[in-house]
């Protein structure tokens, strides 16, 4: 009986280590899932308030400019700027 109950748990921890993966995944808010989702809602993304593109063409400064929006999209997706200028999802 105790090798039957031993096995059965140690079937059942890759099923918890799955369960929390999709848990972690599913805890990204939507709307910052990447730019193709944030541009939607801000078309030329959102950055802090005193933020400089980084580029070598001609710079966005038409982004929304709010410093607490862009550390909430930082906060749950850091990849939305890539470049780490503090604007995510520029686009001219």
């Amino acid at each position: 009986m105790k090798k039957k109950l031993a096995v059965a748990a140690a079937l059942s921890l890759p099923c918890l280590a799955f369960t929390a993966v999709s848990a972690d995944a599913a805890a990204l808010p939507a709307k910052w899932a990447n730019c193709t989702t944030v541009n939607k809602r801000l078309p030329h993304g959102v950055g802090m308030a005193k933020a400089r593109d980084k580029t070598s063409g001609t710079p966005v400064t038409s982004f929304r400019r709010d410093s607490a929006l862009y550390r909430t999209a930082n906060a749950a997706n850091a990849g939305l700027d890539g470049d780490d200028d503090g604007i995510a999802c520029e686009k001219a």
